[in-house]
C-alpha cells in the first residue's frame, strides 16, 4: 500500500515543500531515497523503536520511503514524526484519512516522545504559501508556529498522541499565539538604562545619531571608559521593530535553532556580541550545512564587536562586503545560500595595546611605532565604512560621583522615533530603505543637498583630513540624520560640522 504526506525542507531562511512517499509491498529490506543525510537515514531506528513503544511493529517486508523533489538534499532529523506515520499507513496497521491533508515535522526519541526542530516558521509559511492550512509539529515549536495566520497548527508532545489525533479519538485545539501582545511587551529592561551612565554626554550624543539613522560606530578610548557599557545599552534606544521585521529576525533564529520553544517572535532588535576568537564561519555564516552567522543573528539589530583590532583581519576585511550588501552570500561547490544581514555596526578599541595613548593622566608605554602597528589592524576601506568615530575619554571622579539626573533612554528613543519617521516619510518611494545609512549615492545627491557655505565647509574638510568618497557620502548621511533629530527641513552649517567631527579616527588625522 501507498502513503503520502507532506514535510518541509529548509534552505538558508526560506523552506521547500517535501514529499514523503512510504510503500510496503513483497520484499524484504528498507530503502530510504531522495538524496538523504546520514541524519535521516538514521532516523528508520528511532522510527522502530518508537514504533514498538507503542505497541506496533516496523514492516518485515519491502519498505521504500522516497523524499521528493529527489535532486533536493534533504538534512535533519525533523522527518522522524512523517515517516513514522506514512509506515503505519502504508503498511495497513492504522488508517489516516486525511494524511495527505497535512505537513508534518518532528523529531522522534526512542521512546516515542518528540523533540523540538529548527525552522519551524519557515516551515509554516511555506505550507501557506502552498495552499497547506494544516500543520503538526513539536509542542515546543508550536507558538513559534503559530505566528503565521490562517494555518491551524497542532502541537503534539508524543507519536501516539498525534496517531490518535490523526485517527479522530481525539479533539486537539489548535495553538494560537496572540502578536498584538509580543508587541506591548516592555522594550527596555529597567537595567539596561541611559539613565544609569553619569557623565559621558558626548558619546550619548553620537549613540543617539546613530541610532536615528541606523549608522555604524566605532568607540576608541582607554579601558575603563565605558566603551561597552555604552554599546549594550544601544538597543534601549532604537525604534521598535515593525511586524516585517520582528518575522524576518525571528526566521533567522528559528533556522538557526535558538528559538527552541523559548519565544514565539522576536519583538525586540537583537544585539549580538561575539567574542574575538569567533570563527569565519560563526561570525559571517557557513559549514557544510550553510548556517546563519552572527551578522544574520543581528538582523535589524545590533552586531557589537568589542576589542575589534583582536578580531583576525581575515575576519574583518570578509565583513565588509555585507555592511555594503546588506546581505551574506555563501557559496559551496553545487550550492549558495544568501542569509540577511543588516544591521548596526558598533565596533570598539583602545588606541594602543597597554590601552593609555590618548590617557589624560596615564603615560602610555608603547612606542609610537607600535601604537600604529596596533591601529593598522584596523584597515583603511573598514574604517571607511564606520559612520561615526567617537572618542571615549575616562569619565572624572566628580561625575561618577554626582546625584545629578541623568536623561533616561525612553526620552533619547522618543527623539529617535520621531527622527525615523521623517525617514520613512523621505523614503516612502523606496520600499527597501528605511534610514538614511542605508542611502545609495544617487539619494544622498538628492536628499543631502548642502548650501554654498556647507559645501565650503566640506571641501576643507574632504581636503585636511583627505577622506575618500565614500567617508564624503557618510558625512553627508550623518549630518542629514543630525538634522532629522533637529527637525531640519534643509542640512545647515551646525549639522555639518557635527557630522564632520565624528571623522575624528581617519588615519591622516587621529594621532598625527
Amino acid at each position: 500500500m501507498l502513503a503520502k504526506t507532506f514535510g518541509s525542507s529548509v534552505f538558508g531562511v526560506s523552506a521547500s515543500l517535501i514529499t514523503i512517499e512510504t510503500h510496503v509491498g513483497q520484499g524484504s529490506n528498507c530503502f530510504l531515497v531522495g538524496l538523504p543525510d546520514s541524519t535521516i537515514k538514521e532516523s528508520i531506528l528511532r522510527v522502530e523503536s518508537a514504533l514498538k513503544q507503542m505497541g506496533f511493529f516496523f514492516p518485515r517486508r519491502k519498505v521504500v520511503i522516497n523524499l521528493a523533489p529527489a535532486d533536493i538534499r534533504k538534512e535533519g532529523s525533523a522527518y522522524d514524526l512523517p515517516i513514522a506515520l506514512s509506515i503505519l499507513h502504508a503498511s495497513e496497521q492504522v488508517a489516516f484519512p486525511e494524511l495527505e491533508s497535512f505537513v508534518i515535522m518532528g523529531e522522534l526519541g526512542l521512546a516515542g516522545e518528540l523533540r523540538p526542530i529548527k525552522g519551524a516558521l519557515p516551515m509554516v509559511m511555506e505550507a501557506k504559501k502552498q495552499g497547506i492550512s494544516k500543520i503538526i509539529l513539536p509542542k515546543q515549536n508550536a507558538e513559534e508556529a503559530a505566528i503565521v495566520r490562517q494555518v491551524e497548527v497542532f502541537g503534539m508532545k508524543t507519536l501516539q498522541e498525534t496517531v490518535q489525533f490523526l485517527r479522530g479519538k481525539t479533539i486537539h485545539v489548535r495553538q494560537t499565539a496572540s502578536i498584538h501582545e509580543h508587541f506591548q511587551r516592555p522594550h527596555i529592561e529597567t537595567e539596561i538604562d541611559y539613565a544609569h551612565v553619569q557623565g559621558q554626554e558626548s558619546v550619548k550624543r553620537a549613540l543617539e545619531i546613530a541610532a536615528a539613522g541606523g549608522h555604524n560606530v566605532i568607540m576608541i578610548g582607554p579601558p575603563g571608559a565605558g566603551k561597552t557599557m555604552m554599546a549594550k545599552r544601544l538597543p534601549s534606544i532604537l525604534p521598535p521593530m515593525s511586524l516585517k521585521e520582528a518575522l524576518e529576525t525571528t526566521k533567522i533564529h528559528s533556522v538557526a535553532g535558538k528559538l527552541m520553544g523559548k519565544v514565539s517572535l522576536i519583538s525586540q532588535r537583537p544585539f549580538r556580541a561575539p567574542h574575538h576568537s569567533v570563527s569565519s564561519a560563526a561570525l559571517l555564516g557557513g559549514g557544510a550545512v550553510p548556517q546563519p552567522g552572527e551578522i544574520s543573528l543581528a538582523h535589524n539589530g545590533v552586531l557589537f564587536l568589542d576589542e575589534l583590532p583582536e578580531f583576525p583581519r581575515n575576519i574583518l576585511e570578509a565583513m565588509r562586503q555585507p555592511l555594503e550588501d546588506q546581505q551574506i552570500h555563501i557559496a559551496r561547490s553545487k550550492f549558495s545560500v544568501e542569509f540577511p544581514a543588516n544591521f548596526m555596526l558598533v565596533a570598539s578599541m583602545n588606541p594602543c595595546p597597554c590601552g593609555f595613548y590618548t590617557h589624560p593622566e596615564k603615560d602610555c608605554t608603547c612606542g609610537t611605532e607600535i601604537v600604529e602597528k596596533y591601529l593598522n589592524k584596523i584597515s583603511g576601506p573598514l574604517l571607511d565604512r564606520m559612520d561615526l568615530h567617537v572618542e571615549v575619554s575616562p569619565v572624572k571622579f566628580e561625575q561618577m560621583t554626582s546625584n545629578q539626573s541623568q536623561e533616561g533612554s525612553w526620552a533619547i528613543r522618543e527623539r529617535v522615533i520621531e527622527a525615523r519617521k521623517s525617514q520613512e516619510k523621505r523614503f516612502e518611494k523606496y520600499p527597501k530603505i528605511h534610514a538614511n545609512a542605508a542611502m545609495s549615492s544617487q539619494m544622498v545627491k538628492t536628499f543631502c543637498g548642502l548650501d554654498t557655505a556647507s559645501q565650503l565647509i566640506l571641501k576643507k574638510a574632504m581636503d585636511h583630513l583627505k577622506l575618500s568618497a565614500r567617508a564624503y557620502d557618510r558625512i553627508l548621511k550623518v549630518a542629514r540624520t543630525i538634522a532629522d533629530l533637529d527637525g531640519a527641513i534643509e542640512i545647515g552649517s551646525k549639522h555639518l560640522a557635527e557630522a564632520i567631527s565624528y571623522r575624528s579616527l581617519d588615519r591622516e588625522n587621529w594621532a598625527g
